[in-house]
């Protein structure tokens, strides 16, 4: 198996530890960074492993290890630890060397204003997406996401579009994994996914109309880069009272379809 072409979603562990290759340790520790949550500011070893399911012991290790690397802070005060400034550092370089968000970030603000709604560009972590841009219309928003906002995959606009964008046995792969998660709810969510795939099919974009929160529609467009780095996925949304769906169908649609054409050309070009 290529590792580089490899769909990491649910990772097991104990399943990679045999890899001569894989370092459980760094694992370990990478995976306790993903114990905060947006909107969480402190966790102690005693939530840090009930997350991780790592014993306290090695938590206590490996948070210490966490803290004199500059990636956590210890507050005294508090008894637990919050994100420090080495996780910002390695999130900001990611984000600075994304071509894709710099040149559709002007695009992406110029439909938000025209529209007064939100614009997204989102790319998968896990079964999961996450915001690494967003622009803001002067509109009646009632769902304000910053970069780093993690939404679902199988309800969201952004999500289905980027499932809609991927190779066959790439999106049957992800399907596995969220038909795994979402149990009982999976018939209905796999509905609206094939529905979603045949709007993309059909029209170039994929709808998500009050399926995620009731009072929220939002249309998604893959970009699939031209040097064949892989998928992201943007998102224009906000209140069903303003986006109705034939508003998304009619007009924002197109015009999202459109914005991803012209990056995918600029980046064609480059």
């Amino acid at each position: 198996m290529d590792k580089r072409k490899r769909i990491d979603t649910e990772i097991d562990l104990q399943a990679l530890e045999p890899d001569r290759q894989f370092v459980t340790a760094l694992a370990r520790g990478l995976e306790l960074l993903r114990c905060f949550r947006p909107g969480e500011r402190h966790l102690g070893n005693q939530e840090l492993a009930a997350r991780s399911g790592l014993p306290k012991a090695t938590v206590s290790r490996l948070t210490y290890t966490l803290t004199r690397l500059g990636y956590l802070q210890y507050l005294d005060n508090l008894g637990k630890y919050a994100i420090d400034t080495g996780v910002l550092a390695l999130g900001y370089a990611h984000l600075s060397g994304l071509d894709v968000r710099r040149q559709a970030r002007p695009l992406m603000q110029e439909l938000a204003d025209l529209t007064q709604s939100s614009v997204s560009l989102g790319a998968r972590d896990r079964l999961s997406m996450v915001y690494v841009e967003n622009c803001q219309g002067p509109g009646p928003l009632t769902l304000r996401l910053d970069i780093g906002s993690r939404i679902p995959m199988a309800s969201t606009a952004m999500g289905r579009a980027y499932l809609a964008g991927l190779a066959d046995h790439e999106r049957d792969l992800l399907l596995d994994q969220l038909r795994a998660r979402h149990g009982d709810d999976w018939p209905a969510l796999r509905t609206q996914l094939d529905k979603a795939f045949r709007q993309y099919q059909d029209h170039g974009y994929c709808l998500a109309v009050g399926e995620w929160q009731k009072d929220i529609n939002a249309v998604g467009v893959p970009l699939i880069h031209p040097d064949g780095s892989g998928v992201v996925a943007f998102s224009c949304g906000g209140p069903a009272f303003v986006l109705r769906q034939h508003m998304l169908e009619d007009d924002l649609g197109p015009r999202l379809a459109h914005l991803v054409r012209t990056v995918e050309a600029t980046l064609g070009r480059q």
